[in-house]
């Protein structure tokens, strides 16, 4: 499947909104290894988590796939990729 730099910077993006609710959620339960999780609790952050780690090996499949496509090194293109993500997520929305 062919990716767009643009797309994987979504990609990227998305991964760390994913990321990001999950350390929100390990804030406001608590760790989970202490466990004082209520079940509802405990199936959030699972959700949480699952869907961190669905993303963020999406982006490393695909930034393995553009690498590939491109020629480039990969380890290049996914310091452009986090650096694109980060600017963009710092940036006020348009309009």
């Amino acid at each position: 499947m062919a990716h767009t730099f643009d797309e994987l910077v979504q990609k990227q993006r998305a991964a760390d909104a994913a990321h990001a609710t999950v350390e929100d959620l390990r804030e406001t339960y608590g760790p989970p290894a202490e466990r004082g999780m209520t079940g509802a609790q405990s199936g959030t952050y699972e959700t949480a988590l699952r869907a961190w780690r669905d993303l963020a090996r999406d982006v490393q499949t695909a930034l393995s796939e553009y690498a590939k496509e491109t020629g480039r090194p990969r380890a290049d293109i996914e310091a452009e990729v986090e650096r694109a993500a980060a600017d963009q997520a710092h940036r006020p929305p348009a309009g």
